[in-house]
C-alpha cells in the first residue's frame, strides 16, 4: 500500500509552470475569439499567473514567450513577479510568425535569415540571464511541403549549427529544452519531428540540453508514456508542455480528452521518483482557451494535472512489481486500475486545506471577483494575444 502521508507531501510539493500566452487571446490558426478582461501588458499576464497560484499553491512560475513579453527591463519585470508571489520561468522563443520564416528560420536555405533567427535565440539566453530563469525552450515550425523543395540532410546540419551557438552560449546553470512536433505547419517534413530527432540533438550537444514533451504532438495511438520511460532513462527528460488533443495539436486542457493517458504519464514519472521539483522536470501547461474563461481553464487544468498525480501515486508498487515478475497479466493490470479508479478529489481537497487553502480551487475563484474586477478594470489598450 503507497504511505499516504508520502503521497500527500509529494502532492504539496507539486509544481506546474503557467505559460503567460494562455492568460491572453488564443485560439486556433482559424480564429482568436476576444474575452473581456484578459491581459494587455506581460504584468497584467503575471498578475493572472500569480492568481491561479494563488488559489491551487502548485503554480509558481510563469514561462514567457519572447516577443510576446517583450519589456524594457526584464529584472523589473521578475521583481515585480516576486512581488506577486510567483516567479518567472521558461524562456520560450518565437522563430515562426516573421514573413522572413516562410521556409524556415534555423534551418532556412539563406544564410542572412538563419542569422536573423540565432540572434534571436542568443537574445533570449541574454533574457534568461536578468531573470534567472533555467531553461531555453525552443519549438521550431521549420520543414517542408513538398518533396525537392530543400534537402533534409543540409537542414538538420543547419538545425545543428544553430542549436550549438545557442548552447555554447548557455551558463552552467542553464539548458536548452528542444521541443518536437510531428506537423504544422510543415506537411511533408519537419525539422523536429519526433522525440528521437529532438533527443539525437540533444546527445550531440551535451548535457544542457534535454527533450520537451508536449502531449499533443504526437500522431494519435502514440505511446506517449514509453517516450517518457525511455528519456527518463537517458538522464534527458527536461519539459513537459501540458495540454489534450483529440486528434492533433488541439492545445485543449490537460486531461479533458484522455485523462487515463495523463495518468499512465504521469505514473512513469513517479515510477522514475522524478516527481520533485528538485529532479529538474519542468511541468508547464501549453493550452489554448479560444471558447473557455482563461483562468478558470488554467485552474482546472492544473487540478487535472494534481488528480492524475495522485493517482499515479497511490498505485502499490511493490504488488504491481511482484505481478509483474509473476508475469500475473490481469493482476498487474487490476493493481494500476485500481490506483485510477479512486476518487482522490477529498485526498486533494485535505491537501489544499493543510496548504491553508480552499478545497475547491474552482468555486473559490469564482467566489473572490477576480473575474468581474479585471472585466471592468482591463478596458482601453491592446489585448495580448496572436492576432490570429
Amino acid at each position: 500500500m503507497a504511505d499516504l502521508n508520502a503521497v500527500k507531501q509529494a502532492l504539496r510539493e507539486q509544481q506546474i509552470e503557467t505559460p503567460s500566452w494562455a492568460f491572453g487571446n488564443s485560439g486556433t490558426r482559424f480564429k482568436v475569439f476576444a474575452q473581456a478582461g484578459v491581459p494587455r501588458t506581460p504584468e497584467e499576464k503575471i498578475a493572472d499567473a500569480a492568481t491561479v497560484h494563488r488559489f491551487t499553491g502548485v503554480a509558481p512560475s510563469v514561462a514567457l514567450h519572447i516577443p510576446w513579453d517583450k519589456v524594457a527591463d526584464y529584472s523589473a519585470l521578475s521583481s515585480f513577479a516576486v512581488e506577486n508571489g510567483v516567479r518567472l520561468g521558461a524562456i520560450n522563443t518565437n522563430v515562426f510568425q516573421d514573413d522572413d520564416y516562410k521556409l524556415g528560420s534555423v534551418t532556412n536555405p539563406d544564410p542572412a535569415i538563419r542569422r536573423k533567427a540565432t540572434d534571436h535565440l542568443l537574445e533570449a539566453v541574454d533574457i534568461m540571464d536578468r531573470t534567472g530563469s533555467r531553461d531555453l525552450k525552443l519549438w521550431f515550425s521549420d520543414g517542408l511541403n513538398y518533396p525537392g523543395q530543400d534537402d533534409l540532410r543540409s537542414r538538420q546540419d543547419r538545425l545543428a549549427a544553430s542549436l550549438r551557438e545557442a548552447y555554447d552560449r548557455l551558463s552552467d546553470e542553464q539548458r536548452i529544452v528542444l521541443e518536437y512536433k510531428l506537423f504544422e505547419p510543415a506537411f511533408y517534413a519537419t525539422d523536429v519531428p519526433d522525440w528521437g530527432t529532438s533527443y539525437a540533438h540533444c546527445i550531440e550537444l551535451g548535457p544542457k540540453a534535454t527533450v520537451c514533451i508536449d502531449t499533443g504532438h504526437h500522431a494519435p495511438g502514440t505511446n506517449i508514456e514509453f517516450i517518457v520511460a525511455f528519456l527518463l532513462r537517458q538522464g534527458k527528460l527536461g519539459a513537459f508542455d501540458f495540454n489534450s488533443r483529440f486528434y492533433a495539436d488541439d492545445d485543449l486542457m490537460a486531461g479533458a480528452a484522455d485523462p487515463f493517458q495523463l495518468f499512465r504519464i504521469m505514473y512513469e514519472i513517479v515510477r522514475a521518483s522524478a516527481l520533485s521539483p528538485s529532479y529538474g522536470i519542468n511541468f508547464m501547461l501549453d493550452q489554448c482557451h479560444n471558447i473557455e474563461a482563461k483562468i478558470p481553464a488554467i485552474i482546472r487544468s492544473v487540478m487535472n494535472i494534481q488528480e492524475a498525480t495522485a493517482k499515479a501515486l497511490l498505485v502499490d508498487r511493490d504488488a504491481l512489481f511482484k505481478a509483474q515478475a509473476e508475469g500475473d497479466v490481469l493482476e498487474s493490470n487490476a493493481i494500476l486500475m485500481d490506483a485510477y479508479n479512486t476518487d482522490v478529489r477529498p485526498l486533494l481537497g485535505e491537501v489544499r486545506e493543510e496548504l491553508g487553502l480552499d478545497p475547491n480551487p474552482v468555486a473559490a475563484y469564482k467566489r473572490s471577483g477576480y473575474q468581474e474586477r479585471i472585466v471592468a478594470d482591463r478596458v482601453g489598450g491592446e489585448q495580448a494575444g496572436w492576432g490570429a
